[in-house]
């Protein structure tokens, strides 16, 4: 089952019940060599997260998904034009997570 890393709104129970039309089972962990970059006043409008020293850490959420999930994930992402990238969680396991595609 893949998992989903969140840092943003993924992880309110409301926009999982109107993606998933469920909430989601996860647990905390860390996004490693990543920086938050939170939404700010005047520009964009979501937290993005962008490539970051070794030791740098973005804290959140692993949650399992299942392959409709993640297909449904990925539209509710790309309206803000995020793309899905495979990262490496402090836990050691892998997960796909949501970057702006301007940060890549």
């Amino acid at each position: 089952m893949p998992l989903l890393f969140s840092y943003g709104t993924l992880q309110r129970e409301d926009v999982q019940v109107a993606t998933f039309g469920r909430t989601l089972s996860g647990r905390a962990d860390e996004l490693l060599a990543f920086e938050l970059v939170p939404a700010a006043r005047g520009g964009p409008a979501h937290a993005n997260i962008v490539r970051g020293a070794a030791g740098s850490r973005v804290a959140g959420m692993a949650f399992e998904v299942s392959d409709s999930e993640l297909a449904a994930a990925d539209e509710y992402e790309h309206r803000d034009d995020y793309t899905r990238i495979e990262a490496a969680l402090a836990s050691g396991r892998t997960s796909w997570v949501y970057v702006s595609r301007k940060s890549i």
